[in-house]
C-alpha cells in the first residue's frame, strides 16, 4: 500500500524507492543457472536476452546494433544521432573523447556545435540498411519532434522496430505554438511495432499503451549521464517506476481484452544488479547504455552521453566518464573479471533468477522484492 508523508502544511508527497532501496530474496527453491531462459518476444521478433541498446551516440553505432543484435539483444540507432548527420562520424567523435575533463561547459558548448549539423535522410537509409545487411532485427529511433518529419525515410528503408523516445512522451501534449504528434493516429497507421517513451508513472503510460504500442520505455533521466533533476528538478525514481507502469501494463491487459504491452526500463540500469530488479520489479526487458557504453568496441570511447547533453537551449547531461571494462562479449556474457556488476550481464541475470528460484523472465516478474534497512 502505498502512503502519502506531510511535506508541510499544504504540500503531501507519496514515497517511491529507487533500485538501490531494493533487494530480491532467495527462495526455499533454487533452480541450475543453466536451466534458465532468458528469451524475450516483442511482436514477431524473438531475443534471446532482453537486452536493448540505448539510442545514444556514445553506446550505439551502426557496428555495435550489428553485434548486440548477433548476440541475442536489440540495437536502437539514434536516427538524429552522429551517424545521421555525417557521412564519417569518426573524427566527430574523437573530437568528442578528446574534449577535455575540466572544462565541462567548454565541452558542452563544442558538442552543440557539433550536433548542429542537420540530419540528412540518405544517411538515415544508408545506416539502417547496413544493419539489414548485416541481417539482424533493425530498430532505429527519432524524438516525437521529428518523427513526422523522418518516419516515411525510416520505413522505407524498412526498419523492423519504430521507436519514438523521449525524455518524456505523453499521449496527449498540448502546445499553442505547433501541431503536436497524434500517437494515436501515428501509432494505428504503421504495420511496424512501435516502442514509445519514456513514462515514468501509471496514468502517462496506461495513455500510451492505449495508442498501439508495443512497448513502453520506463525513465526519466535516471541515466549516468543525465542531471535532469538538477535542471529541471524533476526526477522518477526507477523502483516505483517500474512498478506502477506495470501495473498498468496489467490493468490494460483487462481493459483491452489481452493485448499485452511490454514495459522496458531505460535508464539507472548499469550494472547487473540494477538490470535484475528492474526485471524483478516488471520490466520485461531492459535499454543498456552506460553498461555499453563501457565495452570497448563503443563509439564513445569510455564516455558516455546523450541528447541532453547537447540541447541548444538548455543542456540537461554531461558527457561523463565510464571507462572500459572490456569487449562486449565479455560485458555480456563473461567470463568477468570485475565484481562491480558491470561485465557478465547475463550470467548474472541468470544466476539471480536461478536463486530466487525462476526459469523463465516473466515468472521472475513474482520474485519477492523487500526494502533495504
Amino acid at each position: 500500500m502505498s502512503y502519502d508523508i506531510e511535506i508541510g502544511r499544504s504540500k503531501r508527497a507519496r514515497r517511491t524507492f529507487s533500485l538501490d532501496e531494493i533487494a530480491l530474496v532467495p527462495s526455499r527453491r533454487t533452480r541450475d543457472p543453466r536451466d534458465v531462459s532468458t528469451d524475450w518476444q516483442i511482436d514477431a521478433y524473438r531475443f534471446s536476452i532482453p537486452f536493448l541498446g540505448a539510442p545514444m551516440d556514445s553506446a550505439t553505432s551502426p557496428e555495435t546494433a550489428i553485434a548486440l543484435g548477433r548476440a541475442g539483444g536489440l540495437g536502437v540507432l539514434d536516427l538524429e544521432g552522429l551517424w545521421t548527420r555525417y557521412e564519417d562520424p569518426q573524427p566527430v567523435l574523437d573530437e568528442i573523447a578528446d574534449l577535455s575533463g575540466d572544462d565541462a561547459p567548454a565541452a558542452t558548448r563544442r558538442m552543440q556545435e557539433l550536433y548542429e549539423a542537420p540530419v540528412q535522410p540518405e544517411l538515415i537509409t544508408a545506416r539502417l540498411a547496413q544493419i539489414r545487411e548485416a541481417g539482424v532485427i533493425v530498430a532505429g529511433s527519432l524524438t516525437p519532434q521529428r518523427t513526422v518529419e523522418h518516419y516515411r525515410t525510416v520505413l522505407d528503408a524498412g526498419v523492423d522496430v519504430f521507436v519514438i523516445r523521449g525524455t518524456t512522451v505523453s499521449a496527449e501534449h498540448v502546445s499553442r505554438n505547433q501541431e503536436p504528434l497524434d500517437l494515436k493516429k501515428f501509432i494505428y497507421d504503421l504495420d511496424v511495432p512501435v516502442i514509445v517513451g519514456g513514462a515514468a508513472g501509471y496514468t502517462p503510460a496506461l495513455h500510451l499503451m492505449r495508442t498501439g504500442a508495443a512497448g513502453v520505455l520506463v525513465g526519466f533521466g535516471g541515466g549516468a549521464s543525465m542531471r535532469i533533476q538538477n535542471t529541471l528538478g524533476i526526477h522518477a525514481a526507477m523502483a516505483t517506476a517500474i512498478s506502477d507502469v506495470a501495473a498498468a501494463r496489467r490493468d490494460y491487459l483487462d481493459e483491452s481484452g489481452g493485448r499485452y504491452v511490454h514495459v522496458i526500463a531505460d535508464g539507472g540500469v548499469g550494472v547487473s544488479g540494477d538490470i535484475v530488479k528492474a526485471l524483478a520489479m516488471g520490466a520485461d526487458a531492459v535499454m543498456l547504455g552506460t553498461a555499453l557504453a563501457r565495452t570497448a568496441e563503443a563509439p564513445g570511447q569510455g564516455w558516455h552521453w546523450g541528447a541532453e547533453a547537447h540541447h541548444g537551449q538548455l543542456p540537461r547531461g554531461l558527457r561523463t566518464r565510464v571507462g572500459t571494462v572490456g569487449p562486449l562479449q565479455e560485458v555480456l556474457f563473461g567470463p568477468s573479471r570485475h565484481v562491480d556488476g558491470t561485465s557478465n550481464l547475463v550470467g548474472a541475470l541468470r544466476r539471480s533468477m536461478a536463486t530466487t528460484g525462476y526459469l523463465e523472465l516473466k515468472e521472475f516478474q513474482r520474485a519477492e522484492v523487500v526494502i533495504r534497512g
